[in-house]
């Protein structure tokens, strides 16, 4: 059964939820100079939304506007390149860098691959601004279920964001409004991981370096 069948009593609808996830993706990008000549018509398109995620959407737009360009490259490295507790890959929350994240990256990738959607030498399947854009332009129905499937990771980066005070809680807060209600096996996950953190691997890992030392040093 169609995700979107499932949540056909969700209040927002396909549209809507598409067009949260496209902004949501290009808000979550590095802020250059392309980004912020293109807020003005991001801010348009976030005013069409419902509450939420309008309201999160508009929040970290109006930081991006107010914030002068250098601050907001030093922000954007320190929040997503530097702390594993707020990196934007997917896999890292529930697999860290053990060989079970290898096969969780193919199953991103093989769903790209059934869609036609080609990625970058450089990029990694499972890049929340990725899986955004796939769900937004591509495969809707595939990619929310991604989304979802990952969700505890999204609630992780919302918690850190948030215990970091840091504006893009709302992109993320804006994409878990399109996304089921949470249920209590996901919050029992969520609770476990804050306890635990990502799992380690034995010895004999095939690199897979942290996501922040790949940003850094890409």
């Amino acid at each position: 059964m169609s995700l979107f069948k499932a949540l056909r009593g969700h209040p927002i609808t396909e549209r809507q939820r598409a067009l949260t996830h496209r902004l949501a993706a290009l808000l979550l990008a590095h802020p250059d100079e392309r980004l912020l000549a293109d807020l003005p018509m991001l801010r348009e398109a976030a005013e069409e939304l419902p509450d939420p995620p309008r309201a999160d959407l508009l929040g970290l737009i109006e930081w991006l506007e107010s914030t002068p360009p250098p601050e907001l490259a030093e922000r954007y490295v320190e929040t997503f390149d530097l702390r594993r507790r707020s990196c934007l890959h997917l896999t890292y929350y529930a697999h860290g860098d053990t060989r079970n994240r290898g096969a969780a990256l193919l199953a991103f990738s093989n769903a790209y691959r059934r869609a036609g959607f080609l990625l970058d030498e450089d990029e990694l399947p499972d890049h929340l601004c990725v899986v955004l854009e796939f769900a937004a332009t591509v495969d809707p129905d595939s990619g929310t279920r991604l989304l979802n499937r990952y969700r505890a990771g999204l609630e992780l980066l919302c918690l850190a964001l948030r215990d970091a005070d840091s504006p893009y809680l709302g992109a993320v807060s804006a994409i878990n409004a399109t996304l089921p209600p949470k249920s209590d096996r996901l919050n029992d996950t969520v609770s476990r991981l804050v306890a635990e953190g990502p799992p380690a691997e034995e010895v004999g890992l095939a690199p897979f370096p942290p996501p922040e030392t790949r940003s850094v040093h890409s």
